[in-house]
């Protein structure tokens, strides 16, 4: 079994309170769930799969403990990880930047080696614009618990199952 990080920055507990949902339906790999707040790099480097969540401010911002984070991101490398990606966004507020946070953190952990599962069909959204949508497909999960919470259950369900042959000791993640 591979070693699980749930990494998640959060402002108003929305995305914690996903990270803690995703880790109840991961219970049987004992995941660490871990603030990115405290800005540590360790669980980066002990880890097997990163699961990291992130909310998105205003257009094409990140939540702040993770604009902190960035610079230490950046210098990691990521090479033989497993990273799946969540975030939280307001598709009413800002359809034209849905989940670009997402998209962000994408970037550069691909940037930095990561092989990356976990992509979403943009079916069932309703958005202008998402930087976290490549080859029309989310490159990790959005939630919307501003304007649709009562998906986010059956979101994390679905999301959670489709990542877990990717938890299993000798299942190639690419």
């Amino acid at each position: 079994m591979k070693s699980i990080a749930i990494i998640y920055g959060s402002s108003t507990e929305n995305t914690k309170r996903a990270a803690e949902k995703i880790a109840d339906r991961l219970a049987e790999y004992a995941p660490t769930l871990v603030d990115i707040y405290d800005g540590d790099e360790q669980p980066f480097l002990t880890h097997d799969m990163l699961i990291m969540g992130v909310s998105t401010w205003g257009v094409q911002d990140l939540q702040d403990d993770w604009n902190d984070f960035y610079p230490k991101l950046e210098k990691l490398d990521l090479t033989g990880k497993t990273v799946a990606l969540f975030g939280m966004g307001d598709a009413s507020i800002y359809p034209s930047s849905f989940v670009d946070a997402i998209g962000i953190l994408y970037e550069i952990v691909k940037e930095k080696g990561a092989t990356l599962v976990g992509q979403v069909s943009p079916e069932g959204y309703d958005f202008e614009y998402s930087r976290a949508l490549v080859d029309n497909m989310f490159v990790g999960l959005p939630l919307d618990d501003d304007t649709e919470p009562e998906l986010t259950d059956e979101r994390i369900n679905a999301w959670v199952e489709q990542l877990k042959p990717y938890l299993r000791e000798g299942v190639p993640s690419s």
